[in-house]
């Protein structure tokens, strides 16, 4: 019995979900998720409509997976301005200024890292990066559209890039939104299954 018990207690902290697990970082990851319930709850911010709001409680997510925590390799690498594709009117303008390279679930995987050559303008968001992407979830358990992940420059050579945190854009949940539409060359051929959930589709 004590043989047994021992071999399903390891089975349990061997468990993907469970490696590398760090109670800090799960905190971090919930933080984000509590500000970004609060800012839906807020009339003067929530991109929610109105019958919506009244039912909202939180946005659904999947819980905390350390499997989707990655460490990246950031290569260097600054391209052209380019127009971004939104869903709307606005045409914002974008420049890749590298990619990160990283296994999620055995996979080889790479993805660009974008900066919005306007809000350069603007010292609050001087650093802030960029990386919309799409993966295998989409159109099932997660956004149809794709999601972000923020992350804040300069990046050195090795990135953690956290799935956990990935957002899905505004057009998600109301209207009259332009949401950067993720670029081809950004699509996971995996499914990832962290970060924002989605019922809507």
């Amino acid at each position: 019995m004590v043989r047994l018990a021992i071999v399903a207690f390891l089975a349990l902290c061997c468990h993907p979900g469970w490696s590398q697990q760090d109670p800090a970082w799960a905190r971090r990851v919930n933080d984000f998720w509590a500000s970004q319930d609060a800012r839906f709850k807020d009339p003067r911010s929530t991109p929610l409509p109105a019958e919506d709001l009244k039912t909202f409680k939180t946005i659904d997510r999947y819980a905390p997976d350390a499997r989707y925590r990655v460490t990246a390799r950031f290569t260097s690498r600054q391209g052209p301005d380019f127009v971004m594709p939104t869903t709307g009117p606005k045409q914002p303008i974008y420049r890749s200024i590298g990619y990160l390279s990283f296994t999620v679930d055995g996979r080889t995987c790479r993805l660009n890292v974008y900066q919005n050559q306007d809000a350069l303008k603007d010292p609050r968001y001087a650093d802030h990066l960029f990386v919309p992407f799409t993966d295998l979830s989409n159109g099932e358990s997660t956004y149809g559209g794709g999601r972000y992940i923020d992350l804040s420059g300069p990046l050195g050579a090795s990135v953690e890039l956290d799935f956990n945190v990935a957002y899905n854009p505004l057009c998600a949940y109301g209207t009259g939104y332009s949401c950067p539409i993720p670029p081809k060359e950004n699509h996971l051929k995996v499914p990832i299954h962290a970060g924002a959930r989605y019922k809507g589709h």
